[in-house]
């Protein structure tokens, strides 16, 4: 069996059918006309959402469904305590980032003391893109360079720079001459020796840019290597190469937009899980759970560098409301333990989709840390080969039963486990017995 890969917008991505109820035809008609070529939506049978909170989401046709897929609600969909705090801002007044208010402040410093000493800036922004085309920036400038490494299937963005150093994104897969892929930090990749092979292929790349007279900017990855297929051990594997990329005059930019604000269970961060410190960390998706909030952290001497070039102004990215939102996670992160919960339910999550390998035909390796894992869907002949095919059937099941799930890796194969960081273990134990139940059959 051959496996073939697979764009990100391909992945689980619905492509009309017959069978639709009424209402959900009558949407997917209107989004064609007005969104064009650019709609993309989920299963075989799209959902029409009217409601969700904590772990769940209600569609019009009166089903709830467990949300393993959302890390942007990252508290759980309509936490009453962002509702509220954004509400009464809102109430107050909301406008640009040119006049003094406290609550912007207040957050800045919350959010700041929660990285290592040198990390002492922030920009804020909308959008995960906005922050990564802004850290390209940055890299750019303090390098000299403008050559990236990245990994092969990774995404970080929808800007016209980001999408150059995201290879999932290209149907083509051809790359931009000033980006270098290198594989994803696991096994298939590097045997046992995951660190020294993956140092050794950023090494590769960064001379081979060199070579090809292109100055080496940075290493860019999101520390959870999601789009990739979730790659997190063993810890530490990620420090020599970032000391390859540094030690090379480039920055390491980490990305946090999916893993940071808790979801790997051992600290607010990805990246603390490889004892590194970043040059440039990237914010986004969960910082305001659902409310457009975004930013980078970076040390000064890089952030002056680029305003004494351009300057930077983001009207909404540091806005009242966006503060609201962003400092009422903060609190519901604190308040709630959801960082030690993402460890606990997490860690017990993985333990039990561990033992279906070998016992449900199918079921690949789990991978991931705290409350972000991959499970690899694979030949149930060989037990090794990717099965896109069998991951898309497994999550259009697992729908009809009342779940929502996601794909990830170059195949589609991987499952990709990323709920809000309120899943319960009941919740936990409730996929994993619906999923032994329907195998990977579908």
């Amino acid at each position: 069996m051959t496996a073939a890969k697979k764009r990100i917008l391909a992945l689980n991505a619905f492509e009309g059918g017959a069978g639709l109820d009424r209402d959900v035809e009558d949407l997917v008609r209107r989004r064609k006309a007005t969104f064009g070529a650019s709609s993309v939506l989920f299963y075989e049978q799209p959902l029409h959402v009217v409601k969700a909170e904590g772990c769940y989401i209600h569609t019009a046709d009166g089903r709830s469904y467990l949300d393993l897929y959302n890390n942007v609600p990252s508290v759980g969909h309509c936490h009453p305590r962002v509702v509220a705090a954004v509400s009464a801002q809102l109430g107050l007044f909301n406008t640009h980032s040119r006049y003094l208010y406290d609550n912007i402040h207040d957050y800045a410093e919350q959010l700041l003391a929660t990285f290592p000493a040198g990390l002492s800036n922030i920009v804020f922004t909308c959008t995960g893109s906005e922050s990564n085309d802004f850290a390209l920036r940055l890299a750019r400038l303090a390098s000299g360079g403008d050559g990236f490494v990245v990994t092969r299937t990774a995404y970080h963005g929808n800007t016209t720079a980001v999408t150059d150093v995201s290879p999932s994104s290209a149907v083509s897969g051809r790359l931009a001459p000033h980006v270098r892929i290198v594989e994803a930090p696991g096994t298939a990749a590097y045997g046992d020796d995951i660190a020294g092979g993956f140092a050794a292929a950023v090494t590769a790349a960064i001379a081979d840019l060199k070579h090809k007279g292109i100055g080496f900017a940075g290493l860019l990855v999101d520390t959870i290597f999601s789009s990739d297929g979730v790659f997190a051990d063993p810890a530490g594997f990620l420090a020599p190469a970032v000391a390859a990329a540094q030690a090379a005059g480039g920055l390491f930019i980490a990305d946090e937009v999916q893993p940071g604000f808790g979801r790997t269970g051992g600290g607010m961060w990805g990246f603390a899980r490889h004892g590194v410190t970043p040059d440039v960390v990237t914010m986004g998706k969960p910082m305001g759970n659902g409310y457009p909030l975004a930013g980078v952290v970076t040390r000064p001497d890089l952030l002056r560098h680029l305003c004494d070039e351009y300057g930077y102004f983001n009207t909404f990215g540091a806005s009242p409301a966006a503060a609201a939102a962003g400092l009422a996670v903060l609190a519901v992160l604190r308040d709630e333990g959801l960082i030690d919960h993402a460890a606990e339910v997490g860690g017990h999550l993985k333990q039990r989709l561990a033992a279906l390998r070998g016992t449900v035909p199918g079921i690949g390796e789990v991978r991931g840390a705290g409350l972000y894992l991959g499970l690899d869907i694979v030949d149930r002949d060989d037990g090794a080969t990717p099965d896109g095919a069998g991951a898309s059937r497994v999550i259009n099941a697992l729908k009809r039963d009342g779940v929502l799930i996601g794909a990830a890796g170059p195949y589609g194969h991987t499952l990709k486990i990323r709920p809000p960081l309120c899943l319960t273990l009941d919740d936990a134990d409730r996929f994993v017995d619906i999923l032994t139940r329907i195998g990977t059959q579908g």
